[in-house]
């Protein structure tokens, strides 16, 4: 139990000293809301007119706003790995790594940060959908599921992006890979439109990307009406075991970001 409370204020630590680099630079919180601001306004609004794409008993503008909130959380969470780079550049990494604290833990507190800065999309995503009127769920266990699943979100995609960081260890490279990865995971996923319509191939791909269930329980939590197709507890389950896998990869690659 004692080593158990350790790991976890060791985690703690290091989420409080990723999230206190928000101080320096708040404005990029502001700048991370041009992206989803985009989607809802000009996407949302010319697809919900046009009503092309069914989307059962809601209006698209509703539909959408989860997998937008969803995107900005991605956008955020894939180049999170480009700190590990720096720091490396910079010697912390060494620091941290001949420091007593465990190498998952590092990741989770960094993962965790990650999630920090991820929840200042609910409150843009959310401000905005009551700007475009959309039927927003206010029932307060509904507004807690969501930071959670925004965490997980978070956490899952940080992590992966400190996995691609250990194994490319170039800023360029990164790079790459991240937007390489960020675009395929969106559009092969139910962001922005039912899995139903997708061609067999992409249904196969989608079921198999965590980005799908994070939508999936978002329009569930988020929306009046919304339904989850795989189920809240499925969803749930899925981010939490990807997130715990990922953390424990990460972890065990955290040494080779200096080699």
């Amino acid at each position: 139990m004692l080593s158990v409370i350790r790991f976890v204020k060791k985690t703690l630590v290091i989420a409080q000293q990723e999230s206190m680099r928000l101080r320096h630079d708040p404005t990029e919180l502001l700048t991370r809301a041009v992206q989803p601001a985009l989607w809802l306004l000009v996407f949302g609004q010319v697809f919900t007119r046009a009503r092309v794409i069914p989307t059962g008993h809601i209006p698209y503008i509703d539909f959408i706003a989860p997998g937008i909130l969803a995107q900005s959380v991605l956008f955020i969470a894939i180049f999170y790995g480009i700190a590990i780079i720096w720091e490396r550049d910079l010697g912390i990494v060494h620091k941290f790594l001949v420091s007593p604290t465990p190498r998952t833990a590092l990741v989770l507190g960094k993962a965790l940060s990650a999630g920090i800065r991820a929840l200042s999309q609910v409150v843009i995503i959310y401000l905005l959908a009551l700007a475009l009127k959309v039927h927003l769920n206010w029932n307060p266990l509904a507004l807690v599921g969501v930071l959670v699943v925004t965490l997980l979100g978070a956490c899952f995609f940080s992590t992966f992006s400190l996995i691609i960081a250990a194994l490319v260890k170039t800023r360029e490279r990164f790079m790459g890979i991240g937007q390489l990865m960020t675009m395929p995971l969106f559009f092969a996923s139910n962001a922005i439109y039912p899995i139903a319509i997708m061609p067999t191939w992409l249904k196969v791909i989608a079921r198999g990307n965590p980005l799908t269930y994070q939508v999936d329980s978002l329009r569930a939590l988020m929306i009046v009406g919304g339904n989850s197709t795989y189920g809240l507890g499925t969803d749930l389950v899925v981010l939490v075991l990807s997130t715990t896998l990922f953390v424990l990869i990460g972890g065990w690659l955290y040494p080779r970001v200096v080699t």
